[in-house]
């Protein structure tokens, strides 16, 4: 990326060299800072939305309804936002294959359990229970791949995932089913099940059909699917709540989609995974900056485990997934 930006710049330079001083001095800022300038701009676009993703989470405890209406609330305003950047974009919304309407419905029924076990998580426990467990996600993809594809297990990823369970079982102070602690990881690990099979999913589907497509007709399945529990549970929502539905709809999820799409243009898989990696880690800093949860002695040390077991796993795979590449297809 960066070798062939300084080729168009040097280019640039050579044609106007003879331009006056001011003129000059913004032509040598383009060749030597330019490329570097727009990779910490990707850099920082990245954070960004692994930190509005850490903050949906918070949603959990200010809005006082079911997960099935936070969710609905979530999926409807951000795919009105995702249209307005669809739109903007001029990418329209065709979509290649027949067939791919079924997956989309798979997809949106996928995407409701996971945010609504995901919520429902942070809801009986807390927002630190709620996201370590759900990011266990990427031990499930590991064996999901292997399992569905029929890849040969790697052995050190079979050794971190037991490495993971065992941050999991740390973090649970009792292995009781009226403790709220343990429902919580369990409704986390059914958020990190469910996102590890739309991550398989979207992989594939991405060969032929872009991440923005594919995220508008996930809310939007997503919606519909949704829309019954809102006539039955009826609920009333104040101008308070509204907005930060809203909030959670367009900047949480359709901001935050956006800005990690335009930030992964510059920045390396790799990179992009390690950042990604963080989100439980921003999601407990704000819990703790905007509700004063304190997350306990346990918990933090699980949390440690389970972030570096799956920071390993997400590497390797990545490492893996590169090196299977042929020659032929790298040029």
């Amino acid at each position: 990326m960066i070798e062939y930006g300084l080729g168009n710049y040097s280019f640039l330079c050579k044609k106007q060299f003879s331009t006056n001083r001011a003129q000059f001095k913004k032509l040598f800022f383009m060749c030597i800072m330019g490329p570097a300038v727009q990779k910490n701009s990707s850099l920082l676009e990245i954070h960004a939305a692994v930190v509005l993703f850490g903050l949906a989470g918070l949603f959990g405890k200010w809005l006082p309804f079911s997960p099935f209406i936070i969710v609905l609330g979530r999926v409807f305003f951000a795919n009105i936002a995702l249209a307005a950047v669809l739109v903007l974009a001029k990418q329209g919304f065709k979509i290649g294959r027949g067939g791919d309407w079924a997956i989309f419905f798979g997809l949106g029924l996928l995407l409701t359990i996971h945010w609504v076990t995901f919520f429902k998580s942070i809801q009986v426990s807390t927002v630190a229970i709620g996201l370590l467990s759900y990011s266990s996600f990427p031990v499930f993809t590991a064996f999901l791949e292997s399992l569905l594809f029929r890849i040969k297990p790697d052995p050190m990823n079979i050794l971190f995932a037991f490495i993971c369970l065992l941050g999991v079982f740390l973090i649970i102070p009792r292995f009781d089913l009226s403790d709220s602690m343990l429902k919580g990881v369990l409704f986390g690990l059914m958020a990190g099940l469910t996102f590890s099979l739309l991550t398989i999913i979207n992989r594939k589907l991405t060969r032929r059909c872009s991440s923005l497509l594919i995220a508008f007709y996930q809310d939007f399945f997503a919606t519909l699917l949704l829309l019954p529990f809102f006539f039955s549970i009826k609920p009333v929502i104040s101008m308070n709540s509204f907005l930060l539905l809203l909030v959670l709809g367009v900047i949480c999820t359709a901001g935050s989609h956006t800005l990690f799409i335009k930030g992964m243009r510059k920045i390396q898989a790799q990179t992009a995974s390690i950042i990604s990696s963080l989100e439980p880690v921003y999601g407990i800093i704000l819990a703790f900056l905007f509700l004063k949860e304190i997350p306990a002695m346990r918990t933090v040390l699980g949390g440690m485990i389970i972030f570096s077991a799956v920071l390993f796993i997400s590497l390797r795979t990545l490492k893996t997934a590169r090196q299977s590449v042929s020659p032929s297809a790298q040029l």
